[in-house]
């Protein structure tokens, strides 16, 4: 079964322009390189060679990831005005008062260092559905808790 990837407009947007970069200025600069390389002569010793053959590698895998996802990727819709949903911003309030502002994005584009948390998570599967004002139960690993939602955005 394959993993439906789920993406938000902006998420799609930076793969995009990710792939652009490296199918429109990388990949012709490594090319270059080779052909610079060769020209030096004796490539069974040619340290140039060899680093512009492992930059084109890993280049070439990273077009062909990023292909995939773009190709089998979904981007998630808004929801209704005030209802969670992948892309909303919302501030919840844990029961100790501590306030967290977090993006809901799809587990590619998770980056908790970056508040963007996954609708997998347990967090964003408690929150996702729900409006400003309720009161949910986060289940994780670590037991349940409750956190209040103070805002959609």
């Amino acid at each position: 079964m394959k993993q439906q990837i789920i993406l938000t407009p902006e998420g799609y947007l930076e793969l995009e322009s990710e792939l652009n970069e490296l199918k429109n200025v990388v990949r012709p600069r490594i090319i270059k390189d080779l052909k610079d390389a060769r020209a030096q002569g004796d490539l069974s010793e040619n340290a140039d060679y060899d680093s512009a053959r492992d930059e084109q590698a890993q280049v070439e895998a990273r077009i062909k990831e990023l292909e995939y996802k773009l190709e089998h990727s979904t981007i998630a819709e808004k929801g209704s005005e005030g209802t969670i949903s992948i892309g909303s911003f919302v501030t919840i309030l844990y029961e100790d008062n501590e306030e967290d502002e977090y993006q809901i994005v799809g587990s590619l584009e998770a980056d908790p260092l970056d508040n963007k948390i996954s609708n997998e998570s347990p967090i964003g599967v408690a929150v996702i559905g729900h409006k400003k004002g309720e009161i949910v139960e986060v289940s994780s690993p670590n037991g349940s808790y409750k956190v209040t939602i103070k805002d959609v955005k």
